[in-house]
C-alpha cells in the first residue's frame, strides 16, 4: 500500500524539486513524524531534512504571535471586562467565566473566517434589540442591561485583541487574522516553496494564506480526496474540497492535486454492533487477537477511538502478545483516580463553615491516596476514626473534633481538614503539601506505584500553573473561583504516553489520524452524537446569522468528521467498525449515519454482525450452604452459649440469614444515623420504661405512682437518647420529631396504666428487663443446648401473671394468634411474635415455675388503643373457641415445636437452604 505521504514525496521528486529546500506544512505535528519516516524510504540518498511544521506553527511564525492557553486567555479577557465595565455592574470571575468562554469561541470563529467585526457585532446588537421591541420607557432594568451587553461586544473585542497583540500572544483566530494581514509582505521576502498536504476543511484565513502563496508560485497543495466523494455533489466527505476546487481562482488554470480512486478498491469491511463501551473494548481485543496471528508486528494497524473514555478499557483488552504499542492521544487528567481526591477537597472547603459533613470526611479518610497515610504499626487509624464517627453518630465535625476522636497525632489530618479561609493561596499551598505527603509515602513504600508518582507529577504541574495564574492575576478571589479554574484546566490537561510512533499498533483519536494511512483500521464508537458529534451549538451567534456570514454550523462540523471517517477507509484493506447497540442519550444514540451510508452506497460488500456476550446458562435457584464438620462445631458452640428467640426466628424467616449472622458473624452495615433509626428509638423507649418502673419493683402500683413518673419522662428520654445516640443532635429536624414521638409513646403508655388502675385493676411489677437462660432437655442431641433472652416486663394483673414484650412498631391482634402448633416454627410473618413471647414464658417457667394459668403478649406502642395483645390459641380460623390463658400444657406443646426446630438447625444432614430469592 502506497500512503498519501509517499505519493506526494514521489510526485515532488518527479517534478525535480529539491526536498531539502521545501517547507512541508501539515494539519498536525503527528503527521510530521510519519513524513520523516517516508522521506527515509522514498529518498535513496543523503539529504538535509526539509522544514516540517504544523499549520498552527506556520501561522504563528507568520503573525509573530504565540498561541496561549484557554485559561490565560480567559484571565486576559477578564482584565478587559473589568476595565470596560462600571464597578457596580461587574460580575465575579466565576460567573463571568461561564459566558466569557462561549464569547471567546465566537471571537475565534469570527477572526478565523475574517468576518468584519464591527459589522457582525452591530448586526447582533440590532437583532437583540428587535427581539425586545418594547418601548424605551417600558424597558425593565434586566432588558436594558441585556441590550447593553450586546452593544458592548465590539468594544470588548477591540480592547481585548489590542491587549493580546501588545503582549505578543493570541487565540487561534486572532493569530490567523494577523497572519493574513502579513501574508503579502511574507510573499515578497520569501522564496521557499511551501507544500500543503492533506488539508480538507480550511477556514477563510487559511484559504486566503494558501491562495496568496499559490498566486506567488510559492506553494503546492496536495488534496487527499477520492473521486467517489468529490464527484458526488451531496457526499459530505467531499464538501470542502468541492468548494475549494470551484471557488479558488488558482485552479482555473492549474491542475487540482489529487483526485484518487482508492476508495472503490476491494476492502474487507466488518461492522460490529456491540452492547456498551466495555463490550466494544473487549471486541477490539478479540479482533486484534485474530489480526496478530497473521501479522505479529501489527505494522500499518490502527485503533481509532471515537470516544476517548474508551482508552483505558481498550488498553486492558489488548492481547499480551502485542509488545509494541503507541498511543497518540493523551489520557484525560479528570479520569485519573487522583482527580477525585482534589474534587472532594474542593467540595469540602467551598463551604465557609468550620464544621464538615461526616460523609465528606469519610470520603476523604477512605480515599485510596489518603487512607494509607494514617497507617502506623499495621494499624489504620483512618479506619478507626471512621468507625468512631459511625459509632457516635457524629454528623458534623470540626478539625478540633477530629483531633479529639483521632488516636494518632498525624499532621496530614491538619492539612486535609484545616480551614482554607476561602483563600485561594492557602488552598493551593495546602494541595502542594498534600501532594508532598503522598509522594513521601510512595517513596517510603517499597511497593510504591510508579504510575501514581506520574499522576502526582502531573497534578503538581497543574497546581503550579494555578499558582502562577494566581500570582500574575488578581482574579482568583475565593475557593469557588479557584475550583472553577481548576476544573477548566483539568478538562483540557492530559497525561501523555510515550512510545515508538513508527512501530507496532497505533492507538489514536479521529483528529490524530489526519494525513495518515493504515492497511488495517479499527474504529470504535461510530454512533450518532459521537461520530458525528451532533447539533451542539455553543455560541451566542444565531444559526441564521452564521449562515449569512459563512460561519461554520453543525453541518460543516459533521462534514469534517465525515471526511476523516471516509479518508481512513480510502487506502485501508481491512476495516472494522464498532458501534454501541445500547442507545444512550448522554453518550451517543443509535448507530451512526456513516454506517447507514456505507451500506446504502453498495460499493463494498459489508459483513454486519451483532456481537452478544457469551452468557452461561444459569438457573436462578435457592442458595444452599452445606453443613460441614466445621459448621456443626460452630453450631455446638452457639447452642452451648444459648439460642435467642430472635436468632431462632431469623432461621424460621430464612436459614441463610441465620447462617450469615450467627455463624459467619456478618452484621448489618453500621453507618451514621443522621436521623434516629427505629431500633435506636425502641432501645430508648425500653430503657426509659425500665428506669421509670424500677423504683416500684415488687410493689403493687397505685395511680399516684404512675403520675409521679410523668414529669420524669422528658429527662429520662433525653438521658437515654444521649447514651444510645451518642453525639447525635436531637434538637432539630427529624431527630426532634423522633424524640417527641418517643416521649409520646412513653406518656401514652403511662396514661394507659392510669386508666387501667382507675378501672379498679391491680398491677404488681414482678420483673423488668429480666434476663433468662435455661438448658434445654433434648436427648436427640449429644451436646448442651441453651435458650436465653431478655423479658421486657413481668407483672401480676388482677392476680394473673403476665409476660409482656414491648414493640415500638405496629402489631395487630391476629399476629399473636395461633391455630396449629406446627405453624409456630414455619410461618415467620404470621407467627414470629407468638414464637418469641412463648419462648419468654417457657424460659421464665423453667427458671421458677409459675402458678398457672398465666398470660403472655405484646404491648404495641403504635396500637396502644388495643391494650395488651394476649397470645391466643384458636381452634379454627374464624369463630370457635379461643384460649388466652397459658397453661403448662401450652408450654409443653410449644417446647415440642421448639425442640424440632433446634434439632433441624443442628442436623448435619439438613443444609442451610435459602427460603426466598434475594
Amino acid at each position: 500500500m502506497n500512503s498519501f505521504i509517499s505519493d506526494v514525496l514521489q510526485n515532488l521528486i518527479d517534478k525535480g524539486e529539491d526536498l531539502s529546500d521545501l517547507s512541508f506544512i501539515l494539519p498536525s505535528k503527528r503527521a510530521g513524524v510519519f513524513l520523516r519516516q517516508e522521506l527515509s524510504v522514498v529518498v535513496n540518498k543523503t539529504i538535509f531534512s526539509p522544514k516540517i511544521i504544523s499549520i498552527e506553527e506556520f501561522v504563528e511564525n507568520l503573525a509573530q504571535l504565540k498561541s496561549s492557553t484557554n485559561t490565560v486567555l480567559l484571565f486576559e479577557f477578564y482584565n478587559t471586562y473589568i476595565e470596560l465595565t462600571p464597578k457596580n455592574d461587574q460580575e465575579p470571575f466565576e460567573t463571568f467565566s461561564k459566558w466569557a468562554q462561549i464569547l471567546l469561541q465566537d471571537f475565534n470563529e469570527i477572526d478565523r473566517y475574517l468576518i468584519p467585526q464591527g459589522h457582525i457585532f452591530d448586526y447582533l446588537s440590532a437583532i437583540k434589540t428587535l427581539d425586545h421591541w418594547s418601548l424605551e420607557d417600558n424597558k425593565t432594568d434586566v432588558v436594558k442591561n441585556y441590550l447593553k451587553f450586546w452593544d458592548k461586544l465590539k468594544h470588548y473585542y477591540k480592547h481585548y485583541s489590542e491587549a493580546l497583540i501588545r503582549k505578543k500572544i493570541g487565540y487561534q483566530g486572532l493569530i490567523y487574522r494577523e497572519a493574513v494581514d502579513k501574508i503579502k509582505q511574507y510573499c515578497v521576502s520569501n522564496t521557499q516553496k511551501h507544500i500543503f498536504l492533506g488539508f480538507n476543511a480550511l477556514n477563510t484565513a487559511e484559504g486566503t494564506i494558501i491562495q496568496e502563496l499559490l498566486k506567488n508560485d510559492l506553494a503546492y497543495v496536495f488534496w487527499d480526496i477520492d473521486e467517489v466523494f468529490i464527484n458526488n455533489p451531496i457526499h459530505d466527505a467531499g464538501l470542502f474540497t468541492r468548494q475549494h476546487k470551484a471557488n479558488w481562482k488558482y485552479f482555473n488554470s492549474n491542475p487540482f492535486n489529487w483526485i484518487t480512486n482508492n476508495y472503490s478498491t476491494s476492502k474487507n469491511i466488518q461492522i460490529y454492533g456491540v452492547p456498551k463501551n466495555i463490550g466494544q473494548a473487549k471486541t477490539i481485543g478479540s479482533i486484534l487477537k485474530e489480526i496478530v496471528k497473521l501479522k505479529p508486528d501489527l505494522k500499518n494497524t490502527a485503533v481509532i477511538l471515537g470516544d476517548e473514555n474508551l482508552l483505558i478499557p481498550v488498553l486492558n483488552s489488548i492481547p499480551s502478545k502485542i509488545d509494541n504499542l503507541n498511543i497518540t492521544m493523551g489520557f484525560p487528567l479528570n479520569s485519573i483516580p487522583l482527580a477525585s481526591l482534589f474534587e472532594q477537597l474542593f467540595s469540602l472547603h467551598k463551604k465557609t463553615s468550620n464544621t464538615y459533613y461526616y460523609k465528606d470526611i469519610i470520603g476523604l479518610l477512605s480515599h485510596q491516596y489518603i487512607s494509607p497515610l494514617f497507617v502506623l504499626d499495621n494499624r489504620n487509624y483512618a479506619i478507626e476514626l471512621i468507625e468512631t464517627i459511625k459509632k457516635n453518630n457524629l454528623v458534623y465535625l470540626s478539625l478540633s473534633d477530629l483531633k479529639t476522636y483521632s488516636k494518632i497525632n498525624n499532621s496530614i489530618l491538619e492539612f486535609v481538614f484545616s480551614n482554607w479561609q476561602n483563600n485561594a493561596k492557602i488552598a493551593i499551598e495546602t494541595c502542594f503539601k498534600i501532594i508532598d505527603f503522598i509522594k513521601e509515602h510512595l517513596f517510603l513504600d517499597k511497593k510504591g506505584n510508579i504510575l501514581s508518582l506520574e499522576y502526582l507529577y502531573r497534578f503538581n504541574t497543574l497546581f503550579n500553573e494555578l499558582f502562577s495564574l494566581n500570582q500574575s492575576y488578581s482574579h482568583i478571589n475565593d475557593i469557588s473561583a479557584l475550583f472553577s479554574i481548576y476544573k477548566e484546566l483539568l478538562s483540557t490537561e492530559t497525561l501523555d504516553f510515550q512510545g515508538e510512533p513508527l512501530q507496532g499498533l497505533q492507538i489514536m483519536g479521529m483528529l490524530e489520524s489526519r494525513v495518515l494511512d493504515f492497511e488495517t483500521v479499527i474504529i470504535s464508537s461510530v454512533n450518532e452524537g459521537i461520530l458525528p458529534s451532533g447539533k451542539s451549538n455553543n455560541s451566542f451567534i444565531p444559526f441564521d446569522v452564521k449562515l449569512e456570514n459563512n460561519l461554520p454550523t453543525y453541518k460543516e462540523k459533521d462534514a469534517v468528521y465525515t471526511y476523516h471517517f471516509y479518508r481512513l477507509l480510502q487506502r485501508a484493506k481491512n476495516v472494522y467498525i464498532l458501534y454501541n447497540t445500547e442507545a444512550d442519550v448522554l453518550t451517543g444514540g443509535e448507530k451512526s449515519r456513516f454506517i447507514n451510508q456505507l451500506e446504502l452506497e453498495d460499493i463494498h460488500t459489508i459483513n454486519h454482525k451483532i456481537v452478544t456476550p457469551q452468557v452461561p446458562n444459569f438457573e436462578a435457584g435457592f442458595k444452599e450452604i452445606i453443613k460441614t464438620e466445621a459448621v456443626i462445631n460452630q453450631l455446638k458452640d452457639i447452642a452451648e452459649k444459648g439460642f435467642s428467640p430472635s436468632s431462632l426466628t431469623s432461621y424460621i424467616r430464612n436459614p441463610l440469614d441465620f447462617y450469615y449472622q450467627k455463624l459467619l458473624g456478618i452484621k448489618d452495615l453500621e453507618d451514621v444515623e443522621e436521623t434516629v433509626a427505629a431500633n435506636t428509638m425502641g432501645t430508648v423507649v425500653h430503657d426509659t420504661l425500665e428506669a421509670l418502673y424500677l423504683p416500684f419493683l415488687g410493689k403493687v402500683l397505685v395511680i399516684e405512682d404512675v403520675k409521679k413518673m410523668k414529669p420524669l419522662v422528658d429527662s429520662k428520654v433525653s438521658e437515654f437518647f444521649l447514651k444510645v445516640y451518642a453525639d447525635g443532635d436531637m434538637t432539630k429536624g427529624k431527630n426532634l420529631i423522633v424524640f417527641e414521638i418517643a416521649k409520646r409513646f412513653v406518656e401514652n403508655f403511662l396514661k394507659l396504666e392510669i386508666e387501667d388502675l382507675k378501672q379498679g385493676n391491680t398491677i404488681k411489677i414482678i420483673a423488668l428487663e429480666q434476663k433468662a437462660e435455661i438448658p434445654l432437655n433434648i436427648p436427640e442431641l449429644d451436646f448442651t443446648v441453651k435458650l436465653k433472652g431478655t423479658v421486657d416486663r413481668v407483672d401480676e394483673y388482677n392476680g394473673v401473671t403476665r409476660i409482656i414484650d414491648y414493640k415500638t412498631g405496629k402489631v395487630m391482634d391476629n399476629e399473636v394468634s395461633l391455630i396449629d402448633w406446627e405453624d409456630v416454627t414455619s410461618d415467620y410473618k404470621k407467627y414470629s411474635k407468638s414464637f418469641q413471647i412463648l419462648a419468654y414464658a417457657y424460659m421464665l417457667n423453667q427458671q421458677k415455675p409459675f402458678n398457672f394459668p398465666i398470660e403472655a403478649g405484646i404491648i404495641s406502642f403504635k396500637n396502644l388503643q388495643s391494650g395488651f395483645l394476649k397470645f391466643t390459641k384458636r381452634e379454627q380460623p374464624r369463630g370457635g373457641n379461643k384460649d388466652t390463658l397459658i397453661t403448662e400444657v401450652t408450654l409443653n406443646n410449644y417446647f415440642q415445636e421448639l425442640k424440632k426446630l433446634i434439632i433441624e438447625i443442628c442436623n448435619p444432614k439438613i443444609n442451610f437452604i435459602e427460603k426466598e430469592l434475594k
